[in-house]
């Protein structure tokens, strides 16, 4: 399931719930391409820009709740959440292309009967037209907007209603069949610990010299800047008054409502003074590039890189964009004071020497002799080993083996019974290694009820996973918004 989520999130019905209630949660400007009216196109279904801010708002709200209210910008970025919201939305078009070569729609007697029946808009037990516009007002939203996207979920669950998946008899007797078969084995558990390696340097060394360029150090780039600090400034009632009234929409109280100029006085001279330092800042510049500084101002210099950087990620961003065309970087602001940064040079990547690349190179190091020691271990015991006997165990037997955990067990059981082998070993994913030999096996009589939903979950997935690859070879996709 974990793998197919992205898929199975357009099988779910999505509710008023998921409409209501999850703000919008901004993300940035980003560049457009021609088509200035949509972020993609798939097909002849367009994805617009207000489709991918609720789409992302709705995922936002998602993982802050599984997060318990611990998610924000960065960790959304990290996760990729704006490029999860536009292939979401690409999935999506996928299926309404297909419904609109089927000629599928849904009426209005369908989409209203669907209104009628979210209890998010009653009153007195009962469906109310001005609930239902003071709710969607409530969350930023018109009824054309809200049904427009509702009448879209309709006709994806539509759609998927025309390609069900069934399950044969005989698909639920090989199912249980396998689900029977019982096996008593005699394993033995081999883990890392067991294994010593040599770590001298002369191993090591021989080690990295075959990978050396894989240990490089970070590009660097030696820079010249001046810094603009804050500048504070006593201003008189008349320029006070002027930025107020021509600003006065900046300045809101909790409620959104505008404060008046008494209240007001101290943000507006906060941002005064903000504008004249950007203002102060841009003349520095200015005199930076032409090489016309003034002789109070001390220039200084600093190599940064992605391991040394005190100037933050913005400012390196901005540095790796420079050039010796054009070395200088408008103000950027770092603290409440702004830097205004000259390109000297770029220093580029080179392999770091043995001492400085040992700490890179010691875990890689270990983990792969510690592997290729635990096989040859493995292999070498392997016609010989004895170990522990099970009773008789089945591919879905919950207790965990002893010297595994239920995790661990669950990875083993599911390995050996799609083995051919009577006695070999199977390896896990925490580095242990498992010697095995079958010593008896027997078809056991368990009934199992739920077969039927187990195949069809199954068939499901595969199902959906080759419909998609088919509806992607079929629509084109465009996208033209940079930076998904």
């Amino acid at each position: 399931m974990q793998r197919h989520k992205k898929w199975l999130i357009i099988t779910i019905w999505i509710s008023t719930i998921a409409f209501i209630g999850a703000g919008f949660v901004g993300w940035g400007q980003y560049k457009y391409g021609d088509k200035a009216s949509a972020v993609a196109k798939v097909g002849d279904v367009e994805i617009s820009m207000s489709e991918l801010q609720k789409t992302y708002s709705r995922l936002y709200q998602q993982y802050n709740q599984m997060m318990q209210g611990n998610f924000d910008e960065e960790k959304a970025k990290q996760f990729g959440l704006q490029k999860q919201a536009l292939q979401q939305l690409i999935q999506q078009a996928y299926l309404l292309n297909l419904a609109q070569s089927y000629d599928l729609m849904v009426s209005d007697l369908e989409l209203f009967k669907v209104i009628k029946s979210q209890k998010v808009f009653y009153k007195n037990g009962a469906f109310d037209k001005d609930t239902y516009k003071q709710v969607l007002s409530q969350n930023r939203m018109t009824p054309k907007e809200y049904e427009t996207g509702l009448r879209r979920e309709l006709l994806l669950q539509k759609t998927l209603a025309l390609l069900p998946v069934k399950t044969s008899k005989n698909e639920a007797k090989i199912l249980d069949t396998l689900l029977n078969i019982a096996d008593k084995i005699e394993y033995k558990i081999l883990s890392e610990s067991m294994i010593s390696v040599d770590t001298s340097d002369a191993k090591l060394k021989a080690f990295w010299e075959s990978m050396k360029n894989n240990f490089m150090t970070d590009v660097s780039y030696e820079i010249n800047f001046v810094k603009q600090s804050p500048v504070v400034k006593e201003y008189d009632e008349a320029a006070i008054t002027k930025y107020y009234q021509a600003n006065r929409t900046h300045f809101k109280d909790s409620e959104g409502k505008i404060l008046p100029l008494k209240e007001a006085k101290e943000a507006v001279i906060k941002e005064l003074n903000t504008k004249a330092s950007k203002d102060t800042a841009l003349r520095t510049y200015i005199a930076f590039k032409k090489g016309k500084l003034d002789s109070s101002i001390q220039k200084e210099t600093l190599t940064v890189s992605a391991s040394n950087n005190p100037l933050g990620t913005e400012v390196l961003e901005k540095i790796k964009s420079l050039s010796a065309t054009k070395p200088y970087a408008k103000p950027v602001l770092v603290n409440d004071t702004y830097y205004i940064i000259e390109l000297v040079k770029t220093n580029p990547a080179m392999p770091k020497s043995f001492e400085a690349a040992r700490t890179e190179v010691l875990p890689l190091y270990l983990k792969q002799k510690r592997k290729e020691k635990l096989f040859e271990l493995a292999n070498n015991s392997l016609a010989t080993f004895k170990g522990k006997t099970t009773d008789f165990i089945t591919v879905s037997s919950l207790d965990a083996m002893n010297g595994l955990s239920k995790a661990e067990t669950a990875e083993f059981l599911q390995k050996l019974f799609t083995s051919d082998k009577k006695r070999a070993f199977i390896t896990l994913k925490d580095e242990k290694v498992v010697l095995y030999n079958i010593l008896e096996q027997k078809l056991l009589n368990n009934k199992n009820s739920n077969q039927s939903d187990v195949i069809t979950r199954l068939k499901s997935t595969m199902f959906s996973e080759g419909l998609l690859k088919t509806l992607q070879n079929k629509y084109q996709t465009e996208i033209f918004i940079q930076g998904l």
